[in-house]
């Protein structure tokens, strides 16, 4: 029998469709020992995230993600130009729902549904919810999705067009957030959450996988945005079952890179403290990292240490200028992926260093 285990308490709890947080309020892991990797057997599978399934926990022989896979994940990995023959950018936005949220909705709602879940609820910024509206409709489950209401137009209309429906919240990111948990306790179905369910890190761990078949070689560091971690921590996951398993040598340096204006992390980390405390969010053009109080902070702030990295703020011209930057070079992000640019070019490397960051979400998702 599966089983979470407090990341707070250490206490044990059984795998349900209904369980999200422990009842000390701490974040959730999943126990399982590190997965035997196999690079000789992924080619059995489609070219796609589920190459890697056999690290993922689900019960033994399912093939649940089989209905409800859409060929997400082997995005590109490609030189960011010729002037810059050691960087490399991950174009995560070619994916179903055109954001990487799509690498950890799939696995999540495959779960979902080996699990018996009737219903969902989930909320977002807009990217994961438009991902966990679009696979819930594969899965045939019944999703309500919390937003904000100042969430980007094109964003709700995506989340409408899955059949989703969608909780419009007057507030912050934490109000939606709480509105949302509100409702998972009245009903009492399965929170689709990609920060407190953690098989939402099973699928985002597929980032660091694939960059390991592609490039042939562990770079040296990766420039990740973090609001609630979802792709940072995942990335950190895969490369240390990776390292576990000696297909790598080291673990590669995680750069994270957080909004001026809305910080905690990096105030954290650049005041030691193990936990990152609450901030006001001042109002930031990337919405989709616009997190005040991030509920795995301790977590993400472990992996950025634990592997030598560090943060970088971002300003809002800086985010601008990035974004048309990477327009320059053909690549049409939403704003809140230009920051990864901008971090990017903030960041002093060495020269020789080998660095990759991702391109987080399509431009035509945000005005």
């Amino acid at each position: 029998m599966e089983q979470f285990v407090c990341n707070e308490c250490g206490k044990m709890h059984e795998v349900t469709a209904t369980l999200w947080k422990c009842t000390c309020g701490g974040v959730l892991d999943i126990v399982k020992e590190t997965p035997k990797v196999d690079p000789a057997s992924w080619n059995q599978y489609p070219n796609s995230l589920w190459r890697y399934v056999a690290t993922m926990p689900f019960e033994q022989g399912s093939d649940t993600w089989k209905s409800v896979t859409m060929g997400e994940g082997q995005s590109p990995l490609i030189l960011l130009d010729a002037e810059a023959p050691n960087t490399y950018v991950k174009v995560d936005y070619m994916m179903p729902t055109l954001s990487f949220k799509d690498r950890g909705a799939a696995v999540l709602m495959a779960k979902a549904k080996e699990l018996g879940a009737a219903k969902v609820i989930a909320d977002s910024s807009g990217n994961a919810g438009t991902a966990i509206a679009a696979y819930a409709a594969r899965c045939g489950i019944p999703c309500d999705i919390y937003l904000s209401d100042t969430t980007s137009p094109k964003k709700i209309a995506q989340v409408e067009a899955h059949g989703a429906t969608i909780k419009e919240i007057h507030g912050s990111r934490e109000d939606v957030a709480a509105a949302a948990q509100q409702a998972v306790a009245a009903e009492n179905v399965f929170y689709a959450s990609h920060v407190y369910n953690p098989y939402f890190y099973e699928g985002t761990k597929t980032y660091a996988y694939e960059i390991y078949e592609q490039l042939a070689e562990t770079p040296d560091a990766l420039i990740v945005p973090v609001g609630n971690g979802t792709l940072l921590l995942g990335a950190y996951y895969g490369f240390q079952e990776l390292l576990a398993n000696r297909l790598i040598e080291r673990m590669p340096k995680i750069i994270a890179v957080q909004a001026e204006n809305c910080a905690p992390l990096a105030t954290a980390y650049r005041n030691g403290q193990q936990k990152a405390e609450a901030v006001a969010n001042k109002g930031t053009l990337a919405e989709g990292i616009a997190i005040a109080a991030p509920a795995r902070s301790k977590q993400i702030l472990e992996a950025v240490r634990g592997t030598g990295g560090t943060f970088i703020e971002i300003s809002e011209k800086e985010i601008l200028t990035a974004r048309q930057l990477l327009a320059d070079k053909g690549f049409y992000v939403e704003v809140t992926s230009a920051i990864n640019y901008a971090g990017y070019l903030a960041y002093r490397s060495a020269a020789e260093e080998k660095i990759v960051l991702p391109l987080c979400g399509a431009g035509i998702k945000s005005e």
